[in-house]
């Protein structure tokens, strides 16, 4: 199912989005979805509703409550590790961003930590990758004047700090601006109209045939650099970042079920930093090349959204949707 008939189930009649259920109205109603689907570390949680009320997760293929989606601009500098929260993510997208530095941008739904971050600003690249969630949350610690007016008419929920000061805290062991961090309960209270996980063209199953045996696969940015290790007794990739192992301060070291790495233009757009630095924009609409690795295998793969209001499709070197392996999925968008 596409986004766009994603919209149009939404529509009430009255012309305006359905509320969709997922959005929490009060504290309490965040309180009482935390105790659903909240928890931290890279396992799901204990099973705490009803069999009725879960199914299986569109992002990661593992039984999960169909909750709100919550997109965190994170930061990723060495002195934003380790991180937090970040072990619960669905999916973790990784963007190209000025001086040739990373930053991610993690989508929660199945889980909802008590903490996220650090949170740093959101770049032009995140409205059209968001487009396929429908109408996300959007929380990140602010954005360039110019680049406002583009927030305020994309379709997402928008979650500056300014403008939901309760939803973020301030850590005091590290300093500014490293240490801002979002609590997804008060976020997502704070959000209105927030699409529930559906359907983005993610595919889950049994390995497929062919592959190469991979044990190590390393990503490069000009000024970042991603390795995953395949684990056999722990079946996942282990991340390093810049040669260090990834982890977190609440779940352990990072791992990926499945890695994707998307080949895909990565252009200068007409936004800087305070410093004067170019803000690359990286494509997300039209096709290419992917990696895909995933059970200790690397697959050659290709990928296609047609337009921003569809879904991402990872197919094999025969046309057939490529599966991924279930559980968090990393996906890097790198230049061709």
């Amino acid at each position: 199912m596409n986004a766009r008939r994603r919209r149009e189930q939404k529509d009430d009649g009255s012309g305006r989005p359905a509320r969709r259920g997922a959005v929490l109205a009060t504290l309490t109603a965040a309180a009482l979805t935390m105790s659903l689907y909240g928890c931290t570390g890279t396992e799901p949680g204990p099973e705490k509703t009803s069999s009725a009320e879960r199914g299986t997760s569109h992002f990661t293929g593992l039984p999960a409550r169909q909750g709100p989606v919550l997109a965190v601009k994170i930061d990723n500098v060495r002195p934003a590790r380790p991180h937090t929260g970040l072990g619960a993510a669905d999916i973790v997208y990784v963007e190209q961003v000025e001086s040739g530095l990373s930053r991610i941008l993690a989508v929660f739904s199945s889980r909802m930590p008590p903490q996220i971050g650090p949170v740093r600003s959101a770049r032009e690249s995140d409205l059209e990758l968001l487009r396929q969630f429908g109408r996300p949350a959007l929380a990140y610690s602010g954005a360039q004047s110019a680049l406002r007016p583009l927030i305020r008419s994309a379709p997402v929920a928008a979650l500056p700090q300014g403008e939901a000061p309760d939803a973020f805290v301030r850590s005091g062991d590290r300093p500014a601006p490293h240490n801002l961090y979002v609590r997804p309960e008060r976020a997502l209270a704070a959000a209105r109209d927030v699409s529930d996980a559906s359907d983005i063209g993610m595919r889950f199953g049994p390995a497929p045939g062919g592959g190469r045996p991979t044990e190590e696969h390393t990503v490069r940015y000009p000024a970042a650099r991603y390795t995953f290790s395949w684990s056999p007794e722990q079946k996942r990739w282990l991340v390093s970042m810049d040669g260090s192992a990834a982890r977190t301060t609440d779940g352990g070291r990072l791992e990926a079920s499945t890695v994707v790495v998307q080949h895909t233009e990565v252009r200068p757009s007409k936004f800087r930093d305070r410093s004067g630095s170019v803000s690359p924009y990286t494509e997300t609409v039209g096709s290419g090349t992917a990696l895909v690795l995933r059970d200790g295998r690397a697959y050659d793969a290709r990928w296609q959204r047609t337009s921003a209001d569809g879904d991402t499709v990872f197919t094999d070197a025969a046309g057939e949707r490529l599966d991924f392996a279930p559980g968090q999925v990393w996906v890097l968008l790198t230049a061709r």
